[in-house]
């Protein structure tokens, strides 16, 4: 099920929020309206966890994780370090790297199993994510942006990535990543995929402008009612996307 939200009358939930399989983050001093959205879909299965990182919400574009473990940047004080350790699952690893590009979530994306990271990461921050998160690591560059957490939105099941990404870098991704990679939008057309969509296995969180057919891409490439992702790349692309 993908679900429409907004923080403060921002579109962009995916800035202001983290989800993976065991535990979502969502950023401090929303609405109540904002936490129970997320609380009513999530609160069964996994910990909806408040946080900052270094004093700000954006925290969906300064940490990247799944479910094995969270990285956070250096500039994360030690009592937030100690809020996430205390409320995330005891199987969650969660190391602080110093890296200069220091906004993690929009230089890295991954899934439980790879991640894609912007070509001029430092080799030891690819070490510490492959160690941490327990993942294949792979530097790439899409539709010519190498801000890759920016542009890609993966999960287990699928992956939306910036419509400007050709059917080739399309295919090269879905191989090595193992599933089905869709090019798409998000909040009535924003190529900036990551700030406006959070996903994980079972359900999304999207923008509020985002439109029925970007929610019924998000649905079907990530396979959260079980659509089948066949009609998505030819029928509704071409709705999407200028030819």
């Amino acid at each position: 099920m993908a679900l429409r939200a907004q923080f403060e009358n921002k579109d962009d939930i995916g800035v202001f929020s983290k989800l993976t399989n065991t535990y979502c983050l969502v950023a401090i001093g929303g609405s109540a309206n904002f936490y129970s959205v997320f609380e009513a879909e999530l609160a069964e299965t996994i910990p909806v966890v408040h946080a900052s990182i270094a004093g700000c919400r954006i925290i969906g574009r300064l940490t990247v994780g799944n479910r094995h473990g969270l990285l956070v940047p250096n500039s994360t004080t030690d009592v937030e370090l100690q809020h996430l350790r205390n409320s995330l699952p005891d199987s969650v690893k969660i190391q602080r790297v110093e890296e200069r590009l220091s906004a993690l979530g929009n230089v890295i994306s991954c899934n439980d199993y790879v991640a894609i990271v912007h070509p001029d990461l430092d080799k030891e921050t690819q070490e510490i994510l492959g160690d941490t998160l327990n993942v294949e690591v792979f530097p790439q560059i899409i539709a010519n942006n190498v801000l890759v957490g920016s542009y890609t939105v993966l999960s287990n099941q699928g992956g939306l990535v910036h419509p400007k990404a050709t059917i080739s870098e399309q295919d090269e991704l879905s191989s090595m990543l193992q599933v089905p990679i869709v090019a798409g939008t998000v909040n009535r057309g924003s190529d900036v995929l990551a700030a406006g969509l959070t996903v994980n296995d079972w359900c999304a969180f999207c923008g509020m402008s985002t439109t029925s057919t970007e929610v019924q891409v998000i649905e079907s490439v990530f396979k959260l009612n079980e659509a089948k992702p066949t009609n998505v790349t030819s029928e509704l692309r071409t709705s999407i996307i200028e030819t």
